[in-house]
């Protein structure tokens, strides 16, 4: 067996429950791609995607014939959209750090209360957009929570990429519906990954708004 091979079937038994080595190595990717988010780093993108193509393969489960047969399609197709977002967001960090004076790959901003209100409606509408969608393609119950992380995952992927700092609260509300899903569907390593997400974020959101009262003399939050 070569070491792809290897990777794609292996499994971690703890008790009576199987994990696979994928799942685990594909959130540890996302993490790392957290960490230099956080850093506005550029390297964070690539090394999203990598992520991103593994836990594909891992959120379809009974199409893959893995040891946990659930299907979670929001999971899967935001996988696919973290994919294409993570390339635009790549190309425009790598720009403005050329372009900077300082090379820094991105200046965390606030969000105009315009777009605040499209993120918000976008969140909301997307996820009843979604949902039905999702149940008739037999998606994981409740179909809800997985058509808002989809939605969620989308938005705060693309806010990071305009160097939105409210992308951080985005991924929060993520998560906070994201754990019990994952715990629900089996997916244990996503799970405790989406947990430690969570407190994560947090950090994120509170260390770039020190970056913008830093860069801009601003001392309070809008």
């Amino acid at each position: 067996m070569n070491p792809f091979e290897w990777l794609f079937d292996a499994t971690l038994t703890i008790g009576d429950q199987q994990i696979l080595w994928r799942e685990i190595v594909g959130n540890g990717f996302g993490l790392a791609s957290a960490l230099g988010g956080l850093r506005r780093k550029v390297w964070a993108w690539p090394v999203g995607i990598v992520g991103n193509a593994l836990l594909f393969t891992v959120f379809l489960g009974a199409v893959f014939h893995t040891p946990n047969p659930v299907n979670l399609l929001g999971q899967a197709g935001r996988q696919l959209l973290f994919i294409a977002v993570s390339i635009y967001g790549w190309i425009e960090w790598a720009r403005h750090r050329h372009a900077s004076a300082d090379h820094v790959a991105v200046e965390p901003r606030w969000a105009s209360w315009k777009v605040r209100v499209a993120l918000g409606l976008g969140m909301v509408g997307g996820t009843l957009a979604l949902t039905p969608v999702f149940q008739a393609l037999g998606s994981f119950e409740p179909v809800w929570a997985d058509a808002w992380i989809f939605v969620g995952s989308f938005l705060a992927t693309w806010g990071m990429a305009k160097g939105w700092t409210e992308f951080w609260l985005i991924w929060i509300a993520v998560d906070i519906v994201g754990v019990p899903l994952l715990v629900s569907a089996g997916y244990y390593a996503s799970a405790l990954l989406y947990g430690f997400y969570g407190v994560f974020t947090l950090v994120g959101f509170i260390t770039w708004s020190r970056i913008q009262r830093r860069s801009r003399g601003v001392t309070t939050v809008p």
